[in-house]
């Protein structure tokens, strides 16, 4: 019997963002500060607070050029974030690894047009003041962009493992990906999408458990240079959320193992 696969959405207060893509084990509903409380509308984003935190969701319109809605809802973005510092971005682009009208991937394009918006609004020296910040591909036919400010002083990370995303030579695209590796707001700690990347090349393309590997020491490697340690603070946070996005659905009964072992070892003894 086929099975109608659930499809994950993120919450911003009582307000729920479609996000295009299939969920294969947890909850379909992703709450990012649930007991925020709306307060407003700025461009396309809706925004909510709670205590020192901002937080904002926007979709675009059905099949816009990536690199022209990325320009626009970060244009948004950056003025309903006025007064406050950026802790965390999360970022859906349809078709991601699809070309567009101009022959640009579109991933490339949504970088170009998220760069300009933020050197419009910060000026050319801005890339030590990236959040943290992830970019996946998703099914659906708009992208969608969530983000938290805090009032609070936050803090960028980046990997000694890695070189900086924004500071990616010309072959990744003509704009350089802008987010840091991770940020710090007081004790919450927001780690970017970590994938298998050293310096800036790709480990392993074609070997998830490779991938894996790699992927884990990154997060180890960005985990004490935020000051968790390298357990990505087993025994000090209150709570721990993660979420991983795999390209082949197969590949998840490996992975989630594995990632069980890695996050709860008392639990595998």
């Amino acid at each position: 019997m086929n099975r109608t696969p659930r499809i994950l959405s993120i919450a911003v207060g009582p307000v729920d963002v479609a996000l295009g893509l299939p969920v294969l084990d947890g909850d379909s509903r992703e709450s990012v500060f649930a007991e925020a409380k709306v307060v407003g509308t700025v461009g396309e984003f809706t925004l909510a607070k709670k205590g020192e935190w901002l937080i904002g969701a926007a979709q675009g319109r059905p099949h816009e050029d990536p690199e022209q809605v990325g320009l626009r809802l970060y244009q948004n973005l950056l003025e309903a974030a006025r007064g406050y510092e950026l802790g965390r971005i999360w970022n859906y682009v349809p078709q991601i690894n699809e070309s567009g009208d101009q022959g640009l991937e579109n991933y490339r394009g949504f970088c170009r047009g998220r760069s300009i918006a933020f050197e419009q609004a910060w000026g050319t020296d801005f890339p030590p003041r990236l959040p943290a910040a992830s970019c996946v591909g998703t099914g659906g036919d708009s992208m969608s962009v969530v983000f938290a400010a805090s009032s609070q002083p936050v803090q960028h990370f980046e990997n000694p493992l890695q070189m900086s995303a924004y500071q990616y030579p010309q072959e990744y695209g003509p704009r350089s990906p802008s987010f840091a590796r991770a940020s710090r707001v007081g004790r919450d700690v927001f780690v970017s999408g970590t994938a298998a990347v050293r310096g800036h090349h790709s480990v392993s393309p074609s070997n998830t458990a490779a991938q894996l590997d790699c992927t884990l020491e990154n997060l180890q490697a960005i985990s004490k240079e935020c000051g968790l340690g390298e357990d990505w603070g087993m025994k000090r946070a209150t709570s721990r959320h993660i979420k991983i996005y795999l390209r082949h659905p197969l590949d998840f009964a490996a992975v989630s193992q594995r990632m069980t072992a890695w996050l709860c070892p008392e639990d595998h003894v």
